[in-house]
């Protein structure tokens, strides 16, 4: 049964407390809240109100959510700049805010530290990449040709990864 019909709550202090037990189980973003309250079976003028109440409350905000999953991305699956935006993007991050988060978490590193990274933890997995493999790896996470290019040269040129 949807929310709101049939006697069910309905008030704007029930959509509230809907929306905290569904950020309770995991961090959301804006986008994802909305869409969870509209296939409840809220109207746009509540998921407005909700929305507006959580983000009052400090329960929703997208930038610290971008920045919160940056970086548990990169300490369990590091990944380059286009293919962090794409993920952010897809969960509703709004673009500017997944630009800005992006920027300030990577602020310290070049795309070539990150396809380091990259590389660094699939061999301590012990998984030993050829270059086209990596080359591969290295696309699929989201990093730019001329990196990857550089990356897989001085893998050629056997220089070390671990500096």
């Amino acid at each position: 049964m949807a929310v709101g019909r049939r006697g069910g709550p309905s008030q704007p202090d029930n959509w509230l407390h809907l929306a905290v037990r569904y950020l309770a189980r995991w961090d959301r973003t804006t986008a994802q809240v909305e869409h969870f309250l509209r296939a409840r079976g809220a109207s746009p003028a509540q998921v407005k109100h909700t929305i507006g109440r959580l983000s009052d409350l400090r329960y929703l905000n997208d930038r610290a959510y971008a920045e919160r999953w940056i970086e548990a991305c990169l300490a369990r699956r590091p990944m380059g700049r286009e293919r962090l935006e794409a993920e952010l993007l897809a969960k509703g991050v709004p673009e500017t805010v997944a630009g800005q988060a992006i920027r300030a978490a990577l602020r310290d590193l070049d795309e070539e530290a990150l396809a380091r990274r990259v590389l660094l933890h699939v061999r301590r997995t012990g998984r030993q990449l050829t270059p086209v493999q990596s080359m591969r790896l290295l696309r699929q996470r989201g990093f730019e040709e001329e990196t990857i290019e550089r990356m897989i040269g001085v893998r050629s040129g056997q220089r070390d990864f671990d500096s």
